[in-house]
């Protein structure tokens, strides 16, 4: 019987790089966020044409993901109650009672959603020959291409080159952007694969040969 293994592409994570099952890589790059439309319309013009200009620069393709996950604040609010029964002072304790009481009510209105942007990076052994083969080619391929240690090291370094160009260019525009190292990228696909359990922050221990 497969396992969910046998569906999944990813081959192997290590030194915060995707190993994809056709050997293809992928860094990560986990991005910031911007409040545009408190700008000013100059500076939002500004941040316009910088990203512009970011993507024209552009040579190779890249992916943008948006992870979206309801904010379960029950450890918060367990925290103010039980900051509010050690409080000494009546004031104080009437301060905090009043402030836990407004979050609940806040809560109540409505699902507060939590959102993560990731731009993810990728690198194929076709690229190393300058060209991509035709689907019918690799369809007839007999087997994986291979990837050997020195390879890795070597595509490795021109994945990290490509990241710290997408990396430059989205803090011209403003935004932070730092990438993930393997125990985080292997919480975000835990985390996209168990949205329900990362819901209320319950994440499982990596296991070390796991990590690399």
């Amino acid at each position: 019987m497969p396992t969910t293994q046998d569906f999944l592409e990813i081959d192997q994570i290590r030194d915060g790089i995707v190993i994809l099952k056709n050997k293809g890589l992928r860094g990560i790059l986990m991005v910031s966020s911007l409040n545009f439309a408190l700008k000013s319309e100059d500076n939002q013009n500004a941040i316009l044409a910088q990203f512009q200009g970011f993507l024209n620069s552009l040579d190779f393709s890249c992916q943008i993901l948006v992870q979206s996950r309801r904010l379960n604040i029950t450890g918060y609010i367990d925290k103010l109650k039980e900051l509010e029964s050690v409080q000494e002072e009546e004031l104080m304790q009437l301060q905090t009672r009043e402030y836990r009481k407004f979050i609940e009510s806040l809560v109540s209105q409505g699902i507060i959603m939590t959102k993560r942007f990731f731009v993810i990076v990728p690198f194929t052994l076709w690229e190393v020959k300058g060209e991509k083969p035709s689907k019918l080619s690799f369809l007839k391929a007999s087997k994986t291409p291979s990837l050997t240690e020195e390879n890795f090291q070597r595509y490795k370094s021109q994945l990290w080159q490509r990241m710290e160009f997408v990396a430059l260019g989205l803090r011209r525009c403003g935004l932070q952007v730092v990438p993930l190292t393997s125990s985080e990228i292997i919480e975000l696909f835990w985390s996209l694969h168990h949205p329900k359990e990362a819901e209320v922050g319950y994440f499982p221990e990596i296991p070390p040969e796991m990590i690399k």
